[in-house]
């Protein structure tokens, strides 16, 4: 979109739109204000964590980007309505994080794990998945999740 305008009035023209684009961004880092509670069931026990949900396309396309910081008991769930292969990147992703795929049955199909950030290579789920957990990277060896391990949140099944 183009504005013409007065010499005059370009400058607060200017400055408003970077104003209006400085909100947006720290509109799109504002986390969720609703959390829901993910565990997963490990060798070592139970690893809970706080969770936003990525439910909608405009909130999956977000995802985590522009956060500077990201509690270590806390995370975003990914969820889709039918099984599919996926693949993130870390695009806008200030902190480096773990990537948890989980198959439709509930258990973690495969874990990225320290995904570095900015970085735009796609890192693969390695199969069709229901959902996908990213935490604070690191944490997913620190509390021993592995591959097979079970998801417990409410679009999985809970057998």
């Amino acid at each position: 979109m183009a504005v013409i305008c007065e010499p005059g009035r370009r400058a607060v023209l200017t400055a408003l739109l970077a104003g209006a684009l400085l909100a947006s961004e720290v509109a799109v880092a504002k986390p969720a204000s609703k959390l829901e509670a993910v565990e997963i069931l490990t060798a070592k026990g139970r690893a809970r964590f706080q969770v936003e949900i990525a439910a909608t396309h405009a909130e999956q396309q977000r995802g985590l980007m522009f956060r500077k910081a990201l509690a270590a008991d806390r995370g975003m769930l990914f969820t889709y309505a039918r099984p599919q292969p996926a693949a993130f990147w870390m695009k806008n992703t200030l902190i480096p994080l773990d990537i948890i795929y989980i198959a439709p049955n509930g258990r973690v199909l495969s874990i990225v794990r320290n995904a570095q950030p900015h970085n735009e290579m796609p890192l693969p789920s390695g199969g069709p998945i229901l959902g996908v957990l990213e935490i604070a990277g690191g944490r997913a060896a620190q509390l021993g999740i592995l591959p097979g391990d079970k998801v417990l949140h409410r679009i999985f099944p809970k057998n």
